[in-house]
């Protein structure tokens, strides 16, 4: 699964999503994770809308999106692109959410989560 983290430093998950001038894309797997690429999103256009899906279209390759604080309308957006909102605490590490999703995974993975990891898992194959 490829996750994207809204971070402002790459340890800790502390950005607002339509806030974000960056998101961390790691590609996760049940034993295994690593960092693939820092995604710039600063260079946003005028207009909510608009920023919105210009947001959106920088994580596409995302399964799930991590961020400290979503709105309504961007989480309706974001789920319509085939992306899953998590919301964390404030300064969450990307380490400790990594690691708490690998152990989901291993003990009994809420149905968004299975569906996701099934969904990322055909699409490597």
């Amino acid at each position: 699964m490829n996750i994207a983290f809204a971070s402002s430093d790459g340890e800790a998950i502390n950005q607002h999503f339509g806030w974000s001038k960056q998101f961390y894309l790691y590609e996760v797997g049940k034993d295994t994770s690593q960092l693939l690429k820092v995604i710039d999103s600063s260079q946003e256009p005028e207009g909510e809308k608009e920023k919105l899906n210009y947001k959106i279209g920088t994580i596409d390759e995302a399964d799930i999106m991590y961020c400290t604080q979503i709105g309504p309308t961007a989480s309706k957006m974001i789920q319509a692109a085939g992306v899953h909102p998590v919301r964390v605490a404030e300064n969450e590490t990307i380490k400790d959410a990594i690691v708490k999703l690998q152990d989901m995974l291993d003990d009994a993975p809420a149905p968004w989560l299975l569906r996701i990891y099934h969904k990322a898992e055909a699409r490597s194959a």
